[in-house]
């Protein structure tokens, strides 16, 4: 493997791990690109999901300990706040850990934390989400899925494509 690949790999592995956190990162980016430049969807599936699904345990453990800040001005819930997020929580909890891929997951994640969803349940939800991600993008990216990250096919060309209508029609002056 050469070193630009690695230093390519490291490169992602680093974005998808701070994509997982609160920081305003972005893996998809770097990830498209390197499949686009032809560096394998398997590889890159291998090195940025488990990098993104360490940050979300990091993620995780964080809103673990914030049990710690209760009280103080950087604690982000007040006492009815908490409460309601207790019951949404209680509700949807486990399984909304299937959307900790999309914006907003980590919060999901974090309030997985602060709610004492244990690991295990926590790790195999959240492995599911993150690798069902990176699939898609690959997907996306070498085109098996249009429309997402490529632009859709050109129109038909055959049969009933004379129904389109042309953008100008000839003027009465232009012709000879």
């Amino acid at each position: 493997m050469s070193l630009p690949l690695l230093a390519s790999l490291f490169g992602l592995a680093l974005a998808a791990f701070l994509a997982a956190t609160p920081l305003p990162m972005n893996s998809e980016l770097p990830f498209i690109a390197l499949q686009s430049a032809g560096t394998s969807p398997w590889l890159l599936i291998l090195v940025a999901a488990p990098a993104n699904i360490a940050g979300s345990c990091i993620t995780w453990l964080c809103g673990r300990e914030a049990d710690r800040l209760k009280g103080s001005r950087w604690f982000p819930f007040t006492p009815e706040g908490l409460t309601k997020s207790r019951a949404w929580f209680s509700r949807w909890g486990r399984w909304s850990l299937l959307l900790s891929w999309a914006p907003g997951g980590d919060f999901l994640v974090a309030l997985a934390g602060l709610m004492r969803l244990p690991f295990l349940p926590f790790l195999l939800l959240v492995s599911l989400a993150k690798t069902a991600r990176y699939g898609v993008v690959a997907l996306a990216t070498a085109g098996v899925i249009t429309g997402v990250f490529t632009p859709d096919p050109a129109p038909a060309t055959g049969p009933g494509a004379e129904l389109t209508l042309p953008l100008t029609q000839p003027s009465a002056a232009s012709e000879p």
